[in-house]
C-alpha cells in the first residue's frame, strides 16, 4: 500500500503537470508520512541528495556547454565537418552527424546540440535542396551523441544514482566507443536515404581548405581534450576539469575566436544558472525517492520478478531494454536516470553485466527517449528550430531510429564495445 502510494502521488503529479523534479519530492514526502517515518528523514535525504562533492561539476559543463554555444565555437565545427566529409553522397546529412559527434564531444548536451547546430545546419540543408523532415530527423537522432561522448554531465548523474561507486573517468572511457558506433550506423542511415531520395553531393574543396577549417576548429575541439583529458591523465579531478573546461572556453570565444559578445555571455549565465538549477532539484528530491524505493525493496522485487518471468539473460537484458524505451518516451532522462538506476543496476549486476556497460545501455535507451514522441525534449527542439510540424517529422524518422536500435543491440550484447577502453586505459 505504501508504494502504491509514493506511485500514485508521482503518477499524479505527473498528469496534472506538476514538474518532475517536484513530483518526486511531493510523492516521496507523502510515502514518509504514509509509513509515519518523521518527516525531517525526508527532508534529510533531500539535502543529502546533492551535499556529493562530484555534482558540483554539472554546473562547470553546463557553462562551458553554453559559452561554446553562444559564442561561436559550433559555426567552425560545422565548416571542418563539411570540409571533410561534405562530399559524400547526401553529404551534408553526415555533416550534420560528424557535426553533432564534434560538439556534443565539447558540450556534452544533446538540446544544446540541437540549438546551436540546427540553427546552422537545418536552413542551409533545405536551401542546398533536401527536404525538411530529413534535415530535422538527422539533427534530432545526432544530437544525442552528446549524451555518450565524454564529457557528459548525464554520466556523473548517473554514477551518482549508482551509490559513487562507479568511477565517472571510466565511464568517460566508457562511452568513446558506444558514440562512435552510433554515430557511424547514423551516418549510414544518412547516407541510405539520401541515395534514396536522390539528394546530390557537395564540391571538395580541396585539401587546403580542409586543412586552414581544421586549424580553424582546433581551440574548439581542445575544450575536450581539457576536460577529458585532465581527467584521464589525473592532472584534474572532474569537478576541477570542467571549472578549467569553462576558463578556457571563456577565453577562446572571447580572445581567440572574438565572437562572445556581452549579450551572449549574459544569456550563457542565465540558461546556466536556469539549467543547473533544475537539474540540482530533481537530483535532490530524487534522493528522497529513491530512498522509499529502497525502504520498500523494489530493486529486488523487480529483480525475483525478472528471474520469475524467465532466467534466460538474453530475454531478461531485452525487457529491460524495452522497459528503458517506453519510460524514455513519457518522462525527462535526468529523472528516469535516477528513477531506474537503482532500479536495474542491481539485476544487470548479477546477470554479469559490468556497471560501465549498464551505463552505456541506459544512456542510448534514454538518449533515444529523448528523440521519440509524446514528449522528447530534442524532437520538439528539433521541429521548432526547423519549422516542421512533429508528426510530419515522425513519419520519416524510422530509418534513423533503426540505426540507434541495432547500435544498442550491439552495445547490450557486446560487452567489448564499452569495455575496451576503460580495461586499455583505466
Amino acid at each position: 500500500m505504501g508504494l502504491f502510494v509514493l506511485l500514485g502521488f508521482f503518477a499524479l503529479c505527473v498528469i496534472i503537470g506538476v514538474p518532475v523534479a517536484f513530483a518526486l519530492g511531493i510523492s516521496a514526502m507523502a510515502a514518509f508520512w504514509f509509513e509515519g517515518l518523521p518527516l525531517m528523514i525526508g527532508v534529510q535525504r533531500i539535502i543529502s541528495g546533492i551535499n556529493v562533492f562530484s555534482l558540483m561539476a554539472i554546473p562547470f559543463f553546463i557553462f562551458a556547454g553554453e559559452l561554446m554555444f553562444h559564442g561561436g565555437i559550433a559555426a567552425r565545427l560545422v565548416r571542418f565537418a563539411s570540409a571533410a566529409v561534405g562530399a559524400v553522397r547526401g553529404g551534408l546529412g553526415i555533416v550534420n552527424v560528424f557535426s553533432s559527434m564534434l560538439f556534443g564531444g565539447i558540450s556534452g548536451s544533446a538540446v544544446a546540440d540541437i540549438s546551436a547546430l540546427g540553427s546552422i545546419l537545418i536552413p542551409v540543408m533545405k536551401e542546398k535542396g533536401y527536404d525538411a523532415d530529413y534535415a530535422v530527423n538527422v539533427t534530432v537522432t545526432s544530437s544525442i551523441a552528446g549524451i555518450i561522448i565524454p564529457p557528459s554531465h548525464n554520466m556523473i548523474i548517473f554514477a551518482i544514482a549508482a551509490g559513487g561507486g562507479i568511477s565517472i573517468s571510466k565511464l568517460f572511457l566508457a562511452g568513446v566507443l558506444p558514440g562512435l558506433l552510433m554515430c557511424s550506423c547514423l551516418a549510414i542511415a544518412a547516407y541510405l536515404v539520401a541515395v534514396k531520395r536522390g539528394y546530390s553531393a557537395e564540391v571538395f574543396p580541396g585539401w587546403t581548405a580542409l586543412g586552414l577549417s581544421f586549424i580553424g576548429a582546433i581551440p574548439g575541439l581542445f575544450t575536450a581534450v581539457i576536460i577529458v583529458g585532465g581527467v584521464l591523465s589525473g592532472i584534474f579531478t572532474v569537478t576541477e576539469s570542467g571549472a578549467f573546461g569553462a576558463i578556457y572556453a571563456f577565453i577562446v570565444t572571447l580572445l581567440v575566436y572574438r565572437t562572445l559578445t556581452w549579450e551572449n555571455f549574459r544569456t550563457a549565465v542565465l540558461q546556466s544558472v536556469r539549467t543547473t538549477a533544475m537539474v540540482m532539484i530533481l537530483i535532490a528530491c530524487a534522493g528522497a525517492f529513491a530512498y522509499m524505493l529502497t525502504f520498500y525493496r523494489v530493486p529486488d522485487k523487480t529483480a525475483t520478478l525478472l528471474t520469475t518471468l524467465t532466467d534466460n539473460p538474453i530475454l531478461i537484458l531485452l525487457m529491460i531494454n524495452i522497459v528503458l524505451l517506453i519510460l524514455g518516451m513519457i518522462m525527462d532522462m535526468a529523472a528516469l536516470i535516477l528513477i531506474c538506476t537503482p532500479i536495474f543496476l542491481p539485476v544487470a549486476i548479477s546477470l554479469g553485466i559490468d556497471p560501465l556497460q549498464f551505463g552505456m545501455i541506459l544512456m542510448v535507451n534514454l538518449g533515444l527517449g529523448l528523440c521519440t514522441p509524446p514528449v522528447g525534449s530534442c524532437l520538439f527542439v528539433g521541429c521548432a528550430v526547423g519549422k516542421l510540424p512533429m508528426e510530419t517529422a515522425v513519419r520519416t524518422i524510422w530509418p534513423f531510429y533503426l540505426a540507434i536500435l541495432a547500435a544498442l543491440i550491439m552495445i547490450t550484447f557486446v560487452p567489448a564495445v564499452s569495455l575496451t577502453l576503460p580495461g586499455l586505459l583505466g
